[in-house]
């Protein structure tokens, strides 16, 4: 036979090699463009230049951050009082101020360590321009340039093959696809992918915002915000607040402009600022302006902690988000496995010498892809002689040879060296056997024959097979323990690649999940309901497209699931955006990590269990947290409305609550929300919230108005009612601080210790007290303080009572639904 040239190697059974000769100009211009219609085509526009958003945007997280409910009812309030000059009331607006700013910076932070690493990830392209090869920026190259493409490189433009010898392109980022594809003359290249052997010449078709990997990142980067219960609860309340907020401060200003004289007389006497004071007080206190600043504080917190832990943070509610996922889907390539191919082992089938130096000649050649390289690391050494011929590599023929001296070595499928017709099978039929069994553990299987080379590139009727080879795809060492760790949470789990769907059954085997097989994504149904159906039955999906992906996500939320998904390519970015939680790896494509949630700075899928953990602290401190301040936004709505009804002057001023708030809430409610806390999630939060909030805020309304109706009927000053209303206030809420604080450990215990120290010291420091407006109670007073204070706190003990009893049941129903969405998945 004529022997060609020694550029060829193995490969698997969809690897490939070219046969296409040398590297021909194919009638075309082999120097490609000249400087002329390179200038042409750049005034054109015709260029690769594409600014691919690698992160939010600067403007879209201050939109986020800034222009919110919460933030437009706090800065009215704020201006109304600057406008009547009463700037020590407005203190409260800095809680808005402080909220924004957390946000904003901590996103801001995220983005521009994410467009770092996006800028230092950005490959170069290698192009022929009046005949001389030149490496030029991706955004320089143009249509209709000639990329040179080597092992190594990354196809900056979608090109279609101009020549090739051997030219393989790993596609996983784009396709999920593994295995290398063969490229040969007048195939399509799509940038993104990665030249893992041979070379070749294309011919630029497609640029910029055109190419496949730009028009899926197109559609992928159009941001969205996470789903987070905490935000979406709390909202939920603003929105509640915004409706009520407007009547109830007309029937609070009403009632204090009569309290002052009347309309007429509180207006000539200027006596009208106090009642709009008194009236932004009580419209205020019903803002839970300090859950949305404490809530911001614990994501931003969580999110620091877990940046310690490699874990970039995006969003801040993306901090929550991972403890309420149910189910989390995995791209194989890049999350279960490395994506490399690893050398299995050998497996003899007879005795024949030298086999391991051919071995060893195949993994060392330049051009070798991925699966002959693999070999390299178990046969180190090659033949002495000089091979006198070579097959290449053909997809026709899925084998490969090379020849030493009158010694043919054929590397291959073993179904394609040794198919059903060929004469010597009957007496290898321990091959077939052989073969099928490793074949079934989803290992990629090669056989090495030898025999007598012939004068045409076929196996010769004499070959014996040597060796069968075994490949397989290097599993990331912390994959096992994480999804043990899922399942122990009674997370499920979905593993979603465009692989062979068998082949990544085996891996997913290997790494402790119970799958007898794989699901063809080609025969997944139209149907939603359908659809459904088949991913309850199933765990393993393979040959699943980007837009499969997707619409798996789509379908397991309609399903009544919260859902994560990993991965690292471009096919992964829409499935990724859609997700409850989308999770990048750092090693993946740009398009991928602009969209997720979370990036795993180091690619550790290991990072998760952290995740989950740190999600959970913030949820379950966050409902405990918010007991305390619906609490208030429940007394302070009863309050305006009750007050405003009765014509009775409101009992205080917005400073005088805010030292109340700071006391009772506000500042305990920082240390509790940063305690650990590995409670389960449970859906309901608002809920279980508001059937404490609001009797305990109806027990706390009751005992101010029953004292401010006492007090007014026994003639005492409104500086000593509001006294005293202070004193109410600031005792009840202490003890419904204590109750939500149950059990008491000692940081608990300090907390609460120092918040009644801090009580007296309110009204024993003059400087303090006299800001505050607070006076020495007199007998009475202070004996109507405690009785009402002693009722009330008996009301809250009766109220935190049957709020455990309906809870646990409802928490009971709560974890039964979810377990049983979750069972219907495993």
């Amino acid at each position: 036979m004529t022997p060609t040239p020694v550029h060829t190697t193995a490969s698997g059974s969809t690897s490939g090699r070219s046969t296409s000769g040398g590297l021909t100009s194919g009638g075309l211009t082999s120097g490609g463009l000249t400087s002329s219609e390179v200038a042409t085509r750049v005034a054109e526009n015709r260029t690769n230049a594409y600014v691919q958003g690698s992160s939010r945007s600067v403007w879209s997280i201050l939109r986020a951050n800034v222009l919110t409910l919460f933030n437009a009812i706090v800065a009215a309030c704020f201006l109304v009082l600057i406008v009547v000059g009463r700037w020590q009331d407005a203190l409260f607006g800095f809680s808005a101020v402080v909220n924004a700013v957390i946000g904003t910076v901590q996103e801001y932070r995220a983005k521009r360590a994410l467009d770092r690493l996006a800028v230092l990830n950005a490959p170069s392209a290698r192009v022929l321009r009046d005949g001389v090869e030149v490496e030029i920026a991706i955004g320089e190259v143009v249509m209709d340039d000639l990329l040179v493409l080597r092992a190594g490189d990354q196809v900056s433009a979608d090109g279609r093959v101009l020549d090739a010898r051997g030219l393989q392109l790993d596609e996983s980022m784009l396709t999920g696809e593994s295995d290398a594809v063969e490229k040969v003359a007048g195939a399509e290249v799509l940038s993104g992918s990665i030249v893992v052997g041979g070379e070749g010449r294309a011919t630029v078709i497609r640029v910029g915002a055109d190419s496949y990997a730009n028009t899926i990142a197109n559609e992928a980067k159009k941001f969205s915000l996470v789903t987070s219960e905490l935000r979406s609860s709390i909202n939920r309340v603003l929105k509640w607040i915004s409706w009520v907020i407007g009547p109830l401060a007309v029937i609070v200003l009403n009632s204090q402009m009569i309290a002052q004289g009347g309309w007429g007389e509180a207006i000539s006497s200027g006596r009208w600022k106090d009642a709009v004071v008194a009236t932004i007080a009580s419209v205020v206190a019903a803002v839970p302006l300090g859950l949305v600043l404490i809530t911001s504080i614990t994501f931003a917190v969580g999110a620091v902690k877990l940046s310690r832990q490699q874990v970039l943070v995006q969003e801040l509610p993306a901090v929550e988000g991972l403890a309420r996922v149910d189910i989390i889907c995995l791209d194989k390539t890049g999350t279960l496995t490395q994506g490399d191919i690893v050398f299995d082992g050998a497996h003899p089938l007879g005795e024949r010498a030298g086999w391991r130096e051919v071995l060893g000649w195949y993994g060392v050649q330049n051009d070798a892809n991925a699966t002959a390289r693999s070999l390299a690391t178990e046969f180190t050494v090659a033949p002495d002689a000089t091979p006198t011929g070579t097959v290449p590599f053909s997809s026709a023929r899925k084998w490969s040879a090379v020849i030493f001296d009158e010694s043919m070595w054929i590397l291959g499928g073993p179904e394609m060296v040794f198919p059903a017709d060929h004469p010597a099978l009957p007496d290898h039929s321990a091959l077939t056997h052989r073969a099928a069994e490793l074949a079934a553990t989803g290992r990629r299987t090669l056989v090495l024959a030898h025999g007598t080379p012939t004068d045409d590139e076929t196996v010769p009727g004499d070959a014996v097979p040597v060796a069968l080879l075994t490949f397989r795809e290097n599993i990331r060492p912390d994959a096992r323990e994480t999804l043990d760790f899922f399942a122990e949470q009674g997370v499920a789990v979905r593993v979603i690649s465009g692989d062979n769907p068998q082949t990544v059954a085996a891996i997913a085997r290997d790494v402790g999940l119970d799958v007898p097989h794989g699901f063809d994504a080609r025969e997944l149904p139209d149907d939603q309901d359908a659809l459904i159906r088949v991913l309850q039955q199933n765990i393993v999906f393979g040959r699943v497209t980007p837009e499969q992906k997707k619409r798996i996500v789509i379908a397991l939320k309609a399903a009544g699931h919260t859902v994560a998904m990993t991965g690292d390519g471009v096919n992964d970015a829409l499935a990724i955006k859609e997700a409850d939680i989308g999770i990048a790896m750092n090693s993946g494509a740009a398009a991928t990590k602009a969209v997720a949630r979370l990036i795993l700075l180091d690619s550790k899928f290991s990072h998760l269990p952290h995740v989950v953990a740190e999600g959970r602290q913030v949820i379950a401190n966050i409902e405990r947290v918010s007991m305390l301040f619906l609490t208030k936004t429940a007394y302070a709505a009863f309050l305006a409305l009750v007050f405003g009804v009765l014509l009775l002057p409101f009992p205080f001023l917005p400073r005088q609550l805010s030292i109340t708030d700071g006391l009772t809430i506000g500042i305990p409610a920082f240390f509790f929300a940063l305690l650990p806390n590995k409670k389960r999630y449970v859906p309901g939060f608002l809920r279980r919230s508001l059937t404490f909030a609001i009797p305990a805020g109806a027990v706390v309304t009751v005992g101010l108005a029953v004292f401010a109706r006492v007090a007014a009927n026994l003639a005492i000053p409104e500086a000593e009612i509001r006294t005293g209303s202070t004193l109410i206030l600031t005792i009840v809420g202490l003890w419904i601080l204590v109750v939500l604080s149950r059990p008491i450990g000692p940081i608990k215990a300090a907390v609460i210790g120092a918040m009644m120290i801090g009580l007296v010291l309110v009204y024993a420091i003059p400087l303090v007290s006299d800001f505050l407006q607070l006076v020495d109670p007199t007998l009475p007073t202070a004996a109507l303080v405690l009785v009402i204070s002693a009722a009330s706190i008996g009301l809250i003990e009766v109220v935190r009572f049957v709020h455990r009893r309906l809870t646990a049941r409802d928490e009971l129903r709560a974890l039964q639904s979810l377990d049983a969405v979750q069972a219907s998945t495993k």
